[in-house]
């Protein structure tokens, strides 16, 4: 099980540590490692969401996360991406981006520090809409009780995550202009992200809405799912629960890549950190990418969300930190280490929350037995 899920990120990792070794030398060889390392950690909680998403889609969609997804999460946003935003930055055409890129690593980073700001407000609000939507939901289980249960009752509100997001997108981008110097320049920054911010909101609706438009409808369409499926077996046709299905995965796959992408931006900004090179830093936070990848199917098909349920909330609570650090990031700079460490221990402090509790169900269940055999 574990080597067919992570069989093909255990030899791309080889096979790509082995060519930057080859191509470049030692120096590119240990960089690919870190990034990867890097990626990983930024993006477990990424894995965890994910997972949360995919288990609701067939293993045909499954196979299409794993080969044209990845496809998207590698080329896309660890290499095309960082080259887009060097070229509008720039006001260049790709081609230039990519030749300023080898030419000139040190420009190409200004290039891409300078358009941080857009970036950070695109995905912080779109992350904090993730965030807000889950905790102010209304759910069965829950881990930090004191917490959530007031939260779900102020989910009631309708558009309440809404106006948060944008409050906390106004307040960014005031504080953003204030502290920055009295300039043309920072002045159109701070119009910039406001824009991002509304266009990561808007990103966030339209995707997601249309996501939970068609799973609303096969919702509403499975108490007749059996007898239309004996129907077209009979008469030799599509069932029309079938094409929906399609319809609506097509949909979370959607969302699934924006999400991805907007994980994306903490550790494409964050390998700037480490090397100016594009072609190392696609390699190495590739590798990366394909672990997230091959450990969200690993949980779907193991039924870990379900073992531990509380795995879901510290993925989510890691969500709203990273959306909050992205938004910090805007005036601030914080070390790449504390936004991954931040994941990894609300991460790790859900898990052992999880197993706190099946320890918990389980001895109760074991002391049922002997509670009945004294009656």
């Amino acid at each position: 099980m574990m080597l067919r899920t992570f069989g093909w990120s255990f030899a791309i990792t080889v096979v790509g540590l082995v060519f930057a070794a080859w191509q470049w030398g030692w120096e590119a060889f240990g960089i690919v490692l870190i990034l990867s390392i890097l990626e990983i950690s930024l993006s477990f909680d990424n894995a965890v969401v994910n997972a949360g998403i995919l288990k609701k889609m067939n293993a045909f969609w499954q196979r299409i996360f794993l080969t044209v997804g990845i496809l998207i999460a590698v080329f896309g946003m660890r290499l095309v991406f960082p080259v887009l935003i060097v070229a509008i930055s720039a006001q260049v055409g790709p081609v230039e981006a990519v030749q300023l890129a080898l030419d000139d690593p040190d420009r190409y980073q200004d290039l891409v520090t300078d358009a941080h700001p857009a970036i950070a407000a695109f995905g912080g609000m779109f992350l904090l809409m993730i965030f807000l939507d889950f905790i102010l939901e209304d759910r069965e289980i829950m881990w930090l009780t004191w917490l959530e249960r007031p939260l779900a009752k102020l989910g009631r509100i309708d558009m309440l995550s809404v106006c948060v997001a944008l409050v906390a997108l106004l307040a960014t981008a005031m504080t953003f202009a204030t502290h920055a110097h009295v300039s043309t320049g920072h002045a159109d920054k701070a119009a910039t992200v406001m824009l991002s911010g509304v266009a990561g909101l808007i990103t966030y609706l339209a995707v997601g809405g249309l996501s939970s438009h068609f799973e609303n409808k096969i919702e509403e369409e499975e108490e007749h799912e059996h007898e239309e499926e004996e129907k077209a077996r009979a008469e030799g046709k599509p069932v029309s629960a079938v094409a929906l299905a399609g319809k609506a995965a097509f949909f979370l796959f959607l969302y699934l890549e924006v999400l991805d992408a907007s994980f994306s931006f903490d550790g494409v900004i964050g390998a700037f950190a480490i090397t100016n090179h594009i072609f190392w830093m696609a390699l190495g936070l590739g590798i990366g990418a394909m672990y997230v990848r091959s450990l969200t199917v690993y949980l779907v098909r193991q039924g870990t969300l379900d073992d531990y349920v509380y795995l879901e909330h510290g993925a989510h609570y890691a969500i709203g930190a990273l959306a909050t650090v992205l938004l910090i990031t805007i005036q601030h700079q914080i070390s790449e280490i504390i936004t991954g460490l931040i994941g990894v221990v609300l991460i790790a402090a859900s898990f052992l929350a999880s197993v706190r509790r099946n320890r918990a169900l389980a001895a109760a269940e074991d002391e049922k037995p002997e509670v009945q055999s004294g009656v």
